[in-house]
């Protein structure tokens, strides 16, 4: 049987595949659906449809995990997100693209969707015990940035003149997505190796009705303190749902004219820069606390996300971009150590699964907005200025309401 260790390095293997996929998909998704025949508003409406069921997805899958088996639960999951690449790959019909993205699992972000980031984090938190989560949360948040990192730089590598030659762009567009089905399956395999060590412990006998008695989400005692995250969660997500990764590498074509072969270096470098942050917030949050941290690190960033369109060139638009990719995931491994910290241990992937499901929902309303702004020349920057307001709006009332909050263990630094 595989131990704790071995199957932490399965946990960051899946993650790393996981994220791959992400982020080679995230730079051509717009652009593919574009060429199959969707309209900007179409493109919008399909991508907000694929978050609301990847939401779905998630909920039914981190809330049920720690009693049907989270190995289980981890690789139907990803046979989803196989599915749902072999369908966008296989037909035009818009119907069709609509059902695979809303029953399959779909990152028009290049970030975390599904069911998989919650029950990870469950897994990891009993693995490495609370003393060293944030520590080894932080490194699996570079793990998965220099993942995107790198599928973005091949996305735009496998689509360029170079290696695709003559090919209609729709075919280059379509070898990205048969891939993230194949990589769909792969992560299946590793997940299947997984061990007993990764499930969640026995629950232990209590003749408490409020210790034992049932609940559809999961959750007993954490359901005040989860609640209320999770509306922060939403807001937060809501505000970045205005300026996925998709939208942005799209957002630069239609202000610049650059194609995916060009935008796969540009956000090669962003998603490394902010992977390399998410160390850095461990670092801190040692020294501020977890709070603190992700409050601190995240405002600047949203300020410079506010910048990026009002730069004059586009080498200041990239530089700009960078810069607040460079600490813009600071908060992430924080995030998450949190939650962890301030749930009881059997909860944790309910908690991690319901506050994922509220940052999907927020992001899943914003599409429809950004496909509306894409349409109209004059509007194409607007997301970039609603996404930062937002999201500085949530650092404030986190701080407010969390900062005296204190963890259930000893997690925090």
């Amino acid at each position: 049987m595989l131990g704790p260790m071995p199957d932490v390095r399965l946990l960051f293997a899946t993650r790393i595949i996981r994220l791959f996929a992400y982020g080679a998909l995230s730079v051509v998704l717009v652009f593919y659906l574009i060429e199959v025949g969707l309209s900007e508003r179409q493109t919008g409406l399909l991508l907000t449809l694929t978050l609301l069921g990847d939401t779905a997805i998630s909920l039914a899958i981190t809330t049920t995990a720690d009693r049907l088996g989270r190995r289980r639960m981890l690789i139907a999951g990803a046979a989803l997100m196989t599915a749902a690449g072999l369908v966008m790959a296989s037909t035009t019909q818009f119907w069709l693209l609509v059902l695979a993205a809303t029953v399959g699992v779909i990152s028009p972000s290049g970030q975390e969707v599904g069911p998989f980031l919650p029950i990870e984090q469950a897994a990891l938190s009993g693995l490495v015990g609370a003393r060293r989560r944030t520590h080894v949360f932080a490194w699996y948040t570079l793990a998965g940035a220099f993942a995107t990192a790198t599928g973005a730089l091949a996305a735009g590598f496998l689509t360029g003149d170079r290696f695709a030659g003559a090919r209609a762009p729709v075919e280059r567009y379509r070898t990205i997505v048969l891939l993230y089905a194949a990589l769909g399956v792969l992560l299946a395999v590793v997940f299947w190796r997984l061990s007993a060590d990764a499930e969640a412990a026995p629950e232990p006998a209590d003749p408490s009705n409020e210790a034992t008695a049932p609940h559809a989400s999961g959750l007993l005692r954490s359901r005040p303190v989860v609640r209320q995250l999770s509306a922060l969660f939403a807001l937060d997500a809501f505000g970045g749902g205005f300026v996925t990764q998709s939208f942005a590498a799209y957002w630069f074509h239609l202000r610049y004219g650059i194609e995916p072969a060009t935008l796969g270096p540009i956000f090669f470098w962003a998603n490394l820069l902010a992977g390399l942050s998410a160390l850095v917030a461990s670092r801190l949050a040692a020294r501020f606390g977890l709070v603190r941290t992700m409050v601190w690190t995240h405002l600047p960033s949203n300020v410079l996300l506010i910048l990026v369109p009002l730069m004059p060139t586009l080498p200041w638009a990239i530089a700009t971009l960078l810069l607040r990719f460079s600490i813009s995931q600071m908060d992430v491994p924080t995030r998450q150590s949190y939650v962890m910290a301030v749930v009881p241990a059997r909860e944790r992937a309910a908690a991690a699964g319901v506050t994922g499901v509220a940052r999907t929902i927020g992001a899943a309303i914003s599409p429809v907005f950004v496909g509306l702004c894409f349409a109209r020349p004059a509007l194409i920057s607007v997301p970039f200025f609603v996404a930062g307001s937002l999201k500085i709006a949530y650092d404030l009332v986190l701080y407010r309401q969390f900062v005296a909050v204190r963890p259930l263990d000893d997690g925090e630094p």
